[in-house]
């Protein structure tokens, strides 16, 4: 249950500002199909986060357990300083459908390419190497994502210029931070 409490609160927070946050806002101005869009999302998101998932877990059975808690705190701490730098969209990119993918293929595509060496792709691996558990990382990293992006798809431009990014960066990336400085710690102490 901690892994998927852990995930969840992890890109919830972390997601709030990012690219695909934008990338949702977009999709949801342009397209004007929120049902498409989530479900795509959702598609997208389970498909990259699985990925990231299985990449973490065989990384924490591959390389030990003392080796992994330094690179996961400082995966963490780079995720922090990552955190801090705004992500921006290109609003002027036309994102209406074009042949037969529709909102639905657009959304899936888009966004599982959006995802990939994204924050919450990468907090995905170190989650899942961390806690060594698949379907609650993902099942939690999705929700998480899910809880972020939701509301930019249904609310679209209007709550984006209402939510304090800056501030919601700045407690992501102490999220972050604190998970690194907990990985580290960890590893000293199992050093000793």
């Amino acid at each position: 249950m901690e892994a998927f409490l852990v995930s969840t609160l992890v890109v919830a927070v972390g997601e709030i500002g990012d690219k695909t946050q934008l990338l949702a806002l977009l999709l949801a101005s342009r397209l004007r199909a929120p049902v498409a869009i989530l479900l795509g999302m959702l598609c997208a998101t389970v498909a990259n986060h699985s990925l990231a998932g299985l990449v973490g877990v065989g990384l924490s059975r591959w390389l030990g357990p003392a080796l992994l808690r330094w690179i996961v705190g400082l995966s963490f701490l780079g995720l922090a300083a990552w955190a801090l730098v705004p992500d921006k969209a290109d609003a002027d990119e036309d994102m209406r459908p074009r042949g037969r993918f529709g909102a639905f293929g657009v959304t899936v595509i888009c966004f599982f390419l959006a995802e990939i060496g994204d924050k919450t792709q990468l907090a995905t691996v170190a989650l899942a190497a961390q806690f060594d558990r698949l379907i609650p990382v993902v099942a939690g990293t999705t929700l998480g994502m899910m809880i972020a992006d939701v509301p930019a798809v249904l609310l679209g431009n209007f709550a984006a210029h209402r939510i304090p990014f800056k501030l919601v960066r700045v407690v992501a990336a102490l999220l972050f931070a604190l998970l690194g400085v907990l990985a580290i710690v960890s590893a000293l102490i199992g050093a000793i």
